[in-house]
């Protein structure tokens, strides 16, 4: 068994097919001729017996009319060997030409058999001949004189005709699954062609290509389109390597900043020595410090938001959006401009994660007053499907067409800009993410003057 399945297995996909498919037929094939063979057979002797039944009621309707019975008797068709009017006590009262006068053709059993209506199947030997022989019976005559008339006819047509069927059926099934399975194997070696043509394509693409690309084959087909599915998750594979090679690359860019600078801090006040300001070093490196702290939590944020899915990283529950705007703008007591909340007249409660609400509104916050001129306010507005915040500045504002790019990680459209004031380039990604795990959109619009921000979350998340 194991060794059929291992050579089972290590044949091709053609092979496999080629062969599955002409065995289906075959076993098809059989089971119909088996099916033709027994009706052919069945037709041919029920047509016999009934020629057979035929001269037996043409003799019994002598019988029994009382009329005197010919010499020979008559034989009907020309497959009909013997017939014999056989009385009670196994006489013969009258034969056909060539047919025994003396010795009935049954034995008193098979007389019995045959007036019951069955059909008794002999050697042809009784009747001096070579082929079978089916033999039929008829009572006639007076109940008096009860007679059988009993009829033998010849059953070799019946096997010269299923044999005659049989080699038929022989030869027309073999050249039907020959040509089966070279139309098969043409056929399947056709398809497989294209997916030969795609494996190849696949091995030749390695890591160090530019853009990976599978041939597509021609024609409108299950392999075509799977060809244009694969190419199209290549092309989406691409993307994301070169996204993500840009993302290290830009923040290896920004980590070296302050790293740079920390360093050099601190290695102008080692070679001073005592002679350096050893506090004011301090207050600078801890200002770096700080810098790259934020830095690395808003990536080590991001790598979380594009590892895990939105339920891994949401623990959701009602959240008071206006009292979580309430504690971030007093964060802001100190800032360089004033942040106030707008007063609202409808509740704002919605499923959300509180900390990624939190986070949402502070990095809004935190590019509104780096921005302003002299005022941020924010407005939380309650709704029956959604509840928005908004967060407007006075500020110089965001042109329109760079509006969509400036959630893209690390831009900075100002980039005379110092650092530590234009920040990293993370905090609206970061929102971005934020609000999209939660199903939410945000948007940014002309305050005139200033930038307008709006953050729709859904009241109700299923």
């Amino acid at each position: 068994m194991s060794s059929r399945g291992g050579w089972w297995a290590s044949r091709s996909l053609r092979t496999r097919l080629t062969v599955l498919a002409t065995s289906v037929l075959a076993a098809g094939l059989v089971a119909g001729a088996v099916l033709i063979v027994f009706t052919l057979t069945h037709s041919l002797t029920s047509t016999l017996d009934g020629g057979a039944r035929g001269t037996a009621r043409a003799v019994a309707a002598l019988v029994n009319n009382g009329q005197s019975l010919p010499e020979p008797l008559p034989v009907g068709d020309g497959n009909t060997v013997v017939v014999q009017v056989i009385d009670s006590r196994s006489r013969v009262r009258a034969a056909s030409a060539g047919a025994d006068h003396l010795v009935p053709l049954l034995s008193p059993s098979e007389l019995a058999q045959v007036r019951a209506g069955h059909v008794v199947a002999l050697p042809g030997s009784r009747a001096g001949i070579t082929d079978p022989l089916r033999v039929v019976g008829l009572p006639a005559g007076p109940a008096d004189d009860r007679q059988t008339v009993v009829v033998a006819v010849g059953a070799a047509a019946i096997g010269e005709g299923a044999h005659a069927l049989r080699t038929a059926l022989l030869i027309g099934a073999s050249l039907l699954l020959v040509l089966l399975a070279a139309l098969t194997w043409y056929v399947v070696g056709r398809t497989l062609r294209s997916v030969e043509t795609l494996r190849r394509g696949a091995e030749e693409i390695t890591g160090a290509d530019e853009s990976r690309q599978l041939p597509v084959p021609s024609g409108d087909d299950e392999v075509q389109r799977l060809a244009v599915t694969l190419n199209d998750m290549l092309a989406r594979l691409d993307a994301a390597s070169a996204q993500q090679r840009a993302f290290v690359a830009d923040a290896a860019h920004e980590l070296r900043s302050p790293l740079a600078s920390l360093r050099t801090q601190l290695e102008v006040a080692a070679r001073l020595g005592d002679r350096a300001d050893w506090p004011h070093t301090a207050d600078g490196a801890l200002l770096d410090v700080a810098r790259l702290s934020r830095l690395v939590d808003d990536l080590l944020l991001l790598a979380r938001l594009d590892d895990r899915g939105p339920s891994d990283r949401l623990l959701l529950r009602p959240v008071d959006l206006r009292g979580i705007a309430r504690d971030v703008v007093r964060h802001y007591d100190d800032a360089r401009v004033p942040v106030s909340l707008t007063p609202g007249s409808r509740p704002a409660t919605v499923e959300a994660d509180a900390d990624a609400v939190t986070r949402v509104l502070a990095n809004l916050a935190d590019n509104a007053v780096r921005h302003a001129a002299t005022r941020v306010r924010l407005g939380i507005n309650g709704g029956p499907s959604a509840s928005t915040i908004t967060v407007v500045d006075d500020g110089p504002g965001i042109p329109a067409e760079a509006r969509e790019r400036v959630f893209d990680r690390f831009t900075r459209l100002d980039d005379a800009r110092g650092r530590d004031a234009g920040g990293a380039g993370l905090g609206l990604p970061i929102v971005r993410e934020l609000v999209r795990a939660h199903g939410g959109t945000i948007e940014l619009s002309d305050a005139e003057p200033g930038l307008r921000a709006v953050v729709s979350l859904p009241a109700t998340q299923c």
